[in-house]
């Protein structure tokens, strides 16, 4: 039994064609509003690639670019098609193209649900790739006179105080790297050698942080220096004091900001992916409905239209027989070219008589 067997009249047989042209074209814009979203994406990681340790983060604004590539062309040429169906002398070309064209729509639409996926499952891949790239970052933001290395400290500065963040995980990343350059260290100073010499690899540690993880809608002055001394300050307590300095890390804000913009692309995506789920029932329904027509010269006759020919159980169960038979046949004619090569590389034995 056909699943979704439904009868058309001529006069539904171009409604339906009139409603997928239509649908068509709007699924031509969701193409364009899916590659423009990959696009926004993609300058967004690269604006912020310098603290990213891979490229693979871009595996979803590319994905995203090439389904709205794929969905522009794909509709554009199903809404020829519908256009087409309306006339039987222009239809016949489109006629032999059409079920591959409905299995490549499949195909297309399987893709878009795994894209969908990726968006929703990137947030372990991303979190990794920004805490090594932070890590590596804060390294090098002391090289302001390295080249290649210069722009870091000002990178830095700008997330810190775009994100409202501080620090990997936390202010107290910055106490275990040397963040001041050697440039403005003052090495006769009693306290600056003796920083150096207590420190095992020769670095200048404090327990102070850079300027852009000062909080300024704390009503005190920042206290970025020395902020594990409550004696050099007044009326200040460290495991108290509600510090103000930032207390988010980068990486969780990051994390937040690129996770809720994929996540929001992922559910577009999805309502994209039903959309188009329903344009190629359509168009399944349109083509049967018009194959089926008992006698082509007459196009006001009654046909049928159905979306499986069988239904979903037997047709599942025709795929893994012809399946079977394709893997079957493979084997054979894999056996059948070992056989062939090992009597090829025989020599026939010569007797001689004497």
């Amino acid at each position: 039994m056909a699943l979704l067997k439904v009868k058309f009249s001529q006069k539904k047989r171009v409604k339906l064609a009139q409603g997928l042209w239509l649908m068509n074209w709007f699924s031509v814009f969701a193409g364009i509003l899916v590659f423009s979203m990959g696009l926004f994406l993609k300058i967004e990681l690269r604006k912020r690639s310098e603290v990213m340790d891979n490229s693979e983060s871009h595996l979803v604004p590319n994905s995203l670019i090439l389904m709205g590539i794929l969905s522009c062309a794909f509709n554009g040429f199903a809404g020829k098609i519908c256009y087409d169906s309306l006339d039987p002398a222009k239809f016949a070309k489109w006629k032999p193209l059409l079920r591959p064209y409905l299995a490549l729509c499949f195909l297309f639409n399987i893709l878009i649900f795994f894209v969908a996926l990726i968006c929703f499952l990137m947030r372990g891949s991303l979190e990794s790739t920004l805490a090594q790239g932070l890590k590596n970052g804060m390294k090098f933001y002391r090289d302001t006179d390295t080249p290649g290395r210069c722009f870091m400290k000002k990178t830095i500065d700008m997330l810190q105080i775009e994100f409202k963040c501080c620090g990997n995980n936390g202010f107290k990343d910055w106490f275990e790297i040397q963040w001041i350059s050697n440039r403005y260290l003052d090495f006769s100073s009693k306290e600056v050698k003796d920083r150096i010499k207590s420190n095992v690899d020769g670095r200048y540690l404090v327990d102070g942080v850079p300027f852009s993880c000062c909080n300024p809608s704390s009503p005190r002055p920042c206290i970025q220096y020395q902020v594990t001394n409550n004696s050099a300050h007044y009326s200040y307590d460290y495991q108290t004091e509600e510090l103000n300095l930032w207390r988010r890390g980068c990486r969780e804000a990051l994390l937040h900001y690129y996770s809720s913009m994929m996540s929001s692309m992922g559910a577009v995506v999805l309502l994209v992916w039903l959309f188009e789920m329903s344009v190629t029932a359509g168009l399944r329904l349109l083509h049967t409905s018009l194959e089926s027509i008992p006698n082509p010269e007459d196009p006001e006759c009654e046909s049928e239209g159905w979306i499986l020919e069988n239904s979903l159980k037997d047709t599942m169960k025709s795929a893994l027989e012809s399946l079977k038979k394709l893997g079957k046949f493979n084997q054979v004619e894999a056996e059948a070219e070992g056989a062939g090569g090992e009597e090829g590389g025989k020599t026939p034995a010569i007797t001689t008589v004497s």
